[in-house]
């Protein structure tokens, strides 16, 4: 069979001549296969995979009702904790035949916006986000396409539609609050990137601190976080506190970076200064001591926001529409109650 050279992509054309069908029979097999007759059916699902057709869906999802297609916004491509809420999310979808569009926004509202647009423009049926604040034109976009839209990874009185997450302030609070329980009254916060959840988990600091009465230590910064960051901000510590006794980290990369500094220093930790991370990754867990650090639910937070969306599309929604799945300070060994 000769494919026409224009278009070096097969097309439905290509795949009706090798099987001496019909366009339109080729068009329902990729639609409907079970309105195809059995043999039909194989023998266009041969050609497809002889010719490597691949089917363009977006006329599909333009035209269609429904696209049986969802958008994901993320943050970071590069984060596990995002990588490990996506696969939840997939775990729901392909058992309900959904396909993911997933977006990048580099922890901008702004471009986060642009990439709302265009997930908008393919009409997917509903929307997960990765955050609760937003520009005022992405509200008024998603109002105005009034498809399910599920907020995640943390908590508002006030969601766009539902939201899925758990409180990063009171687990930073539990993490700060055990720590100076257990006799610390120097502890520091690391912070990096300073988004909206960086900023949550200082206002628990800020709790747990202000509650014994003692000095906040923050040491900010707007770069992204990793191990190298950890050493640095531990360098800036010791410099303005030298009695520090404790450090709370916005992640675990910060942590183990600060955990891998004190060894290097001859700082013993625990026992005279603990070490709190957040997020609690395997990676945690690799080192010695083993990194104490607040546990999220990620798998599980993408698993549900997946869950409420399809729900609400298929007109099944319920009355809930806030969901806190909860966070626990994992046993680890850089802090001992």
């Amino acid at each position: 069979m000769v494919i026409n050279k224009k278009n070096t992509r097969p097309s439905l054309k290509d795949i009706a001549d090798l099987v001496g069908v019909t366009k339109m029979t080729v068009s329902r097999f990729l639609r409907n296969p079970e309105l195809v007759s059995e043999q039909t059916r194989n023998k266009i699902a041969n050609a497809i995979e002889e010719i490597g057709y691949i089917h363009n869906r977006a006329p599909s999802m333009l035209s269609k009702a429904s696209s049986k297609a969802i958008g994901v916004l993320l943050p970071s491509l590069s984060n596990q904790v995002f990588a490990n809420f996506t696969q939840g999310i997939e775990s729901v979808t392909n058992k309900h035949g959904y396909e993911v569009l997933i977006s990048h926004f580099g922890y901008s509202d702004e471009i986060e916006e642009r990439k709302i647009a265009m997930m908008l423009s393919y009409h997917v049926d509903g929307i997960i986000l990765t955050g609760t604040t937003h520009t005022k034109r992405t509200l008024q976009m998603l109002k105005t396409a009034n498809i399910p839209v599920v907020e995640s990874m943390e908590l508002t009185d006030n969601p766009i539609d539902m939201v899925v997450g758990i409180d990063h302030e009171h687990a930073s609070y539990t993490a700060v609050k055990a720590m100076l329980s257990s006799g610390k009254r120097n502890v520091a916060y690391f912070g990096a990137r300073l988004d909206r959840r960086t900023k949550l988990r200082m206002e628990g600091y800020d709790r747990a601190i202000l509650e014994f009465g003692l000095k906040k230590h923050h040491f900010l910064t707007h770069k992204h976080s990793s191990f190298t960051l950890g050493r640095d901000l531990l360098e800036r510590a010791l410099t303005d506190c030298p009695d520090l006794d404790g450090v709370f980290c916005t992640n675990d990369d910060i942590a183990i970076g600060t955990i891998l500094a004190c060894l290097e220093k001859g700082i013993s930790v625990p026992e005279k200064t603990s070490v709190i991370g957040y997020n609690a990754l395997d990676i945690g867990q690799a080192i010695s001591p083993k990194l104490t650090s607040i546990y999220t639910p990620r798998y599980e937070m993408g698993e549900k926001s997946a869950d409420i969306l399809l729900d609400s599309i298929e007109g099944k929604r319920s009355q809930q529409n806030v969901y806190d799945l909860g966070f626990t300070l994992t046993k680890g060994e850089s802090f001992i109650s």
